[in-house]
């Protein structure tokens, strides 16, 4: 069975191609783009297309690769060894799993989701390097080698926030998910919003173009903002007319669920006040 996106994800032909591809090579996929691209969603797609259990890590600036195979909880152990507990013999009663382990023990093939790989330490790609490319690993407490039943099919996500180590990138199929066009980006919004007034989307659609070509524009609005757009959009009935911005008001409409930090609202701001200037 191969991905070509589902009912309530579109994927772009090239897209497609990569996770296929990265499928059929058994390599980790790369996937990058900007925040709110559709990155994560990616994965449990993938997951649901394929009818596979998803099993998503979460990465954090204080995520170390070892959390992803175990941890053993050696400070517990003593704890229960001055209290007399018998427990204290069996070792592996204070090894807590981590995902990689869970994603390998498992009798169906699973998705390893990744996710914003670019949050960790920079030494954190290379601490899996040989996990991922063996898919199998060494538990030093009990003596035991943990290796993947069905291998599973790893998706990695990353926003650029830093650059990722040569030999890590050497071992992934990489995809970057490029901005969708505006015949994408509609069909986008009918699996969201079927129905929606031809008119109406025109008329977003066209300002929110506008918004993202903005000169000196810090956070460009994504898939995810021009969704939550439109939601309010809906949700207070507004028309095409209601949506105009003339020169003496260039924030757009509900502009929260497009701008969000301070130095864009206020560009859109010094727009208005020039623009007020010229009349």
């Amino acid at each position: 069975m191969k991905f070509e996106g589902t009912d309530s994800y579109i994927a772009s032909e090239d897209l497609a191609v990569a996770v296929n591809a990265a499928i059929t090579l058994e390599r980790p996929l790369l996937v990058k783009g900007e925040p709110g691209t559709g990155k994560t969603e990616l994965a449990r797609q993938v997951a649901d297309s394929l009818g596979a259990r998803i099993i998503e890590w979460n990465i954090k600036s204080t995520t170390r690769a070892q959390q992803g195979l175990y941890e053993y909880d050696a400070v517990s152990r003593l704890r229960d060894s001055q209290l007399g507990d018998a427990q204290v013999h069996d070792i592996s009663t204070y090894i807590k799993r981590g995902k990689l382990w869970e994603a390998f023990d498992t009798d169906d093939r699973v998705v390893l989701l990744i996710d914003e790989i670019d949050k960790a330490d920079i030494e954190f790609p290379n601490d899996l390097l040989q996990e991922l490319d063996r898919m199998e690993f060494f538990v030093y407490e009990t003596g035991e080698t943990i290796r993947a039943k069905k291998r599973p099919i790893v998706m990695i996500t990353s926003n650029n926030e830093k650059e990722l180590p040569d030999a890590f990138l050497r071992r992934c199929f990489f995809h970057y998910i490029r901005f969708p066009d505006a015949e994408t980006l509609k069909a986008i919004i009918d699996v969201h919003f079927p129905g929606i007034k031809a008119r109406l989307l025109s008329t977003a659609l066209e300002q929110f173009f506008e918004i993202r070509e903005t000169p000196g524009l810090k956070k460009k609005p994504s898939t995810s903002e021009v969704l939550d757009w439109l939601k309010l959009i809906l949700a207070e009935d507004l028309s095409p007319e209601d949506l105009a911005r003339g020169g003496k008001d260039a924030l757009p409409k509900l502009h929260g669920a497009l701008l969000k930090n301070e130095q864009d609202v206020q560009l859109f701001e010094r727009l208005a006040f020039m623009a007020r200037g010229r009349d």
